[in-house]
């Protein structure tokens, strides 16, 4: 074992033990950040606009600071464009991180020098976890590479901006430099193809250890690789111990990423954002997910089917938490964001330490007759058929017919196409039904009917992405809408 490891491992004891009896103090640390982060920005344009210099509690803060979403921030987002500091956040931000615009336009969202620290240590942490609990594994003695954005970065008046993964490249410690692929010049490549063709040349030949990005690309990369190297991953990366991922349920892609690797690799679920890394599986036998509790970041949350019936923002504070309950996540930030509603949803499985589970997207959702069905359910339900009937799906969406009164579920098979439609079809909506109270009262009382798999062609969703310039990097699919728009564009060519 050479000294990088022996050093890593033994930082790993000493760190991880401290940041889990954190969580004894969570309530007090997360009063501390909150007076942190207002006493820093008291003097900004919004801290002026806002009065924060009278905030002395979390009642003053609820009081002064309304709740916003993205469109809210943007006057105070242009004058920063414009080249004004100490508007959200002392001084400039260091960068723009451009967001994948899954549910709406691109974002251009903060992040200082402050925050930028905590997504690198969040990211290290992750490692730290796995070495403590796998001490026979010896990471460092390969290579670890993560499939991400190009760090090619543009400017937007003095401040550099990109994908938050491109960002991330240029803060890699000197530690983990050596072992680090695909080079710079691999990463850059704009062209999605061109550039897996590239990272598969760069790395069929290396001890891989470490893998990690969102399932769909790494999948691609996975197979791309496998045909060059005309053989399983397992021959071709022996010593891979782990996969790292994130941005999308994983359940879904369990079981082709298991396929493909053709041994046992530990894989552990991240929660980053561009907005700030809220949490990653610190225990590879468990899906949770630790909260990151002292890393800038106040949370908040709401209740979120108060959220969905009436717009209700009454929020509770982490020490308020009830288990198994779905919350709207609301966070401030060391970035300048301050109450802002993220659009995901998170389930508390545990207190002590706070572990949560990501359940979906606010915007994300079916409920076209009053169903609001959610990402959790759709993709539990989605893992379970496929365990029961042994079929694997290159991805899935779901989207509700109104005139037929029935959701319908667009569904890329692995080829082939299962032949026993009609009964995977029939028991997807019992699973549905046993997962969504609302869902099945519709289906019991002959409202709606039961729901339709529509298997599209081989290529659908790559193809899709292509069209729309949104293959690689950070860009995920869309899992469910209300409307047919993506529907429509991934049905339009085969029907």
């Amino acid at each position: 074992m050479n000294i990088k490891s022996i050093l890593f491992r033994w930082y790993a004891a000493y760190k991880c033990p401290s940041i889990l009896k954190e969580h004894i103090h969570a309530n007090e640390i997360q009063n501390k950040t909150l007076i942190y982060l207002l006493r820093t920005a008291d003097r900004t344009s919004f801290g002026r606009d806002h009065q924060m210099h009278n905030i002395e509690d979390y009642e003053d803060f609820c009081s002064y600071i309304p709740v916003r979403n993205y469109e809210d921030f943007l006057p105070y987002i242009q004058m920063m464009q414009e080249g004004e500091p100490d508007v959200l956040w002392k001084g400039k931000p260091l960068y723009y991180a451009m967001t994948s615009g899954t549910t709406a336009g691109v974002k251009y969202i903060p992040i200082s020098r402050e925050s930028i620290k905590h997504h690198i240590e969040s990211a290290r942490n992750v490692l730290l976890f796995y070495v403590l609990q796998n001490r026979q594994v010896d990471l460092f003695s390969g290579k670890m590479m993560f499939l991400q954005g190009s760090p090619s970065l543009n400017k937007l008046d003095d401040t550099l901006m990109g994908r938050l993964s491109g960002i991330v490249f240029h803060h890699v410690p000197a530690f983990f430099l050596k072992n680090r692929l695909p080079s710079y010049n691999v990463n850059i490549i704009e062209d999605w193809e061109t550039k897996v063709r590239a990272i598969v040349g760069e790395t069929v030949r290396e001890d891989m250890t470490v893998l990690g990005g969102i399932p769909p690309w790494v999948i691609m990369y996975l197979e791309e690789l496998s045909k060059v190297a005309n053989k399983p991953i397992g021959e071709v990366f022996p010593n891979l111990a782990l996969y790292v991922h994130g941005g999308v349920n994983f359940a879904p892609f369990k079981s082709k990423m298991r396929e493909l690797l053709g041994k046992e690799v530990t894989m552990l679920d991240t929660f980053p954002a561009s907005e700030g890394f809220f949490a990653y599986q610190n225990d590879s036998t468990a899906p949770e997910m630790l909260l990151n509790i002292n890393a800038g970041i106040f949370y908040e949350f709401v209740e979120l089917e108060a959220y969905m019936k009436d717009g209700a923002l009454n929020t509770k504070r982490l020490i308020e938490v009830d288990l198994q309950v779905n919350y709207v996540l609301i966070i401030t930030t060391n970035a300048g964001l301050w109450r802002y509603a993220i659009g995901d949803t998170v389930k508390f499985v545990s207190r002590n330490p706070y572990k949560i589970l990501v359940t979906g997207r606010i915007k994300q959702f079916v409920s076209a007759f009053g169903e609001h069905v959610i990402a959790e359910e759709v993709d539990a339900a989605m893992a379970e058929l496929m365990a029961e009937f042994k079929v694997s799906v290159r991805d899935f969406h779901v989207y509700p017919n109104v005139e037929n009164k029935r959701h319908e579920w667009l569904i890329e098979w692995e080829e082939p196409i299962p032949h026993n439609l009609h009964e995977i079809s029939k028991a997807l909506d019992l699973l549905i039904c046993k997962k969504n109270k609302y869902y099945r009262d519709l289906i019991e009382g002959s409202i709606i009917q039961p729901l339709q798999i529509i298997s599209l062609a081989p290529k659908s969703f790559y193809n899709y992405y292509k069209s729309m310039e949104k293959l690689g990097g950070q860009n995920k699919v869309v899992r469910l809408s209300n409307d047919r728009i993506l529907a429509d564009k991934l049905r339009g060519d085969f029907e």
